[in-house]
């Protein structure tokens, strides 16, 4: 049973530490918002200059001048503060932020990823991430396994413009949960998602990846 991506969000989430300032990536990353444990009290950091985000609000709530990066309307939690993008990129820049959790199109089997932009489409822009997967301390990514035409999405080589080399740590699929070996640069699988055997995730998966002695089920 694949993940849906609640589920992945929910498993991603289970990374937060109290304490940590997290910047949590545009689309799915979001998500990971609704399933902070309980006890753990982090900090969510958005590029705009936003430290403090709280719940999505509700349409009551809604204030159309309180955005995160994703131009998403947030709302801000106690002791939050307001700075500018300068600042909060000299959060990102100098090592201050303790974790992001961002999407990708594709990852390499050495950690490299690409998750900006397809050459020939518009973009509007880079936004964060080549500074967050740069200057972040562990950086995770959460995706659907495979495209929409089924081709994996983790390869030997990125195909599409990179964002970052080697700088992946983990990764969450809707599959399998994957960690970054850093003597051999290159990702274990370490969980699966509940009655998906390991042969699937290599059958989806053109990386070259190892496979831990012993295989976690992912909890749901």
């Amino acid at each position: 049973m694949a993940l849906d991506r609640n589920q992945i969000a929910k498993r991603a989430a289970r990374e937060l530490r109290d304490g940590y300032m997290v910047n949590l990536g545009i689309g799915m990353p979001t998500m990971v918002a609704n399933h902070i444990p309980e006890g753990v009290d982090v900090w969510l950091q958005s590029e705009n200059g936003l430290l403090g985000i709280g719940p999505f609000p509700t349409e009551e709530e809604i204030d159309a001048d309180l955005i995160n990066a994703g131009k998403q309307t947030v709302t801000a939690r106690v002791g939050a503060s307001y700075f500018s993008s300068a600042d909060s990129f000299a959060m990102i820049r100098g090592g201050h932020i303790d974790m992001c959790i961002l999407g990708a199109m594709e990852l390499s089997q050495e950690g490299d990823i690409a998750n900006w932009m397809i050459p020939g489409k518009m973009v509007k822009g880079m936004g964060g991430a080549m500074d967050l997967v740069a200057g972040v301390k562990k950086v995770i990514v959460m995706m659907d396994h495979c495209n929409k035409k089924g081709a994996p999405k983790i390869l030997k080589e990125c195909t599409l413009p990179l964002t970052g080399k080697r700088c992946i740590d983990m990764v969450i699929t809707d599959l399998c949960v994957l960690q970054m070996d850093y003597d051999k640069h290159r990702f274990v699988l370490t969980e699966l998602a509940p009655g998906v055997e390991k042969s699937e995730v290599l059958d989806k998966t053109e990386a070259e990846i190892t496979i831990a002695e012993t295989l976690e089920t992912i909890e749901v």
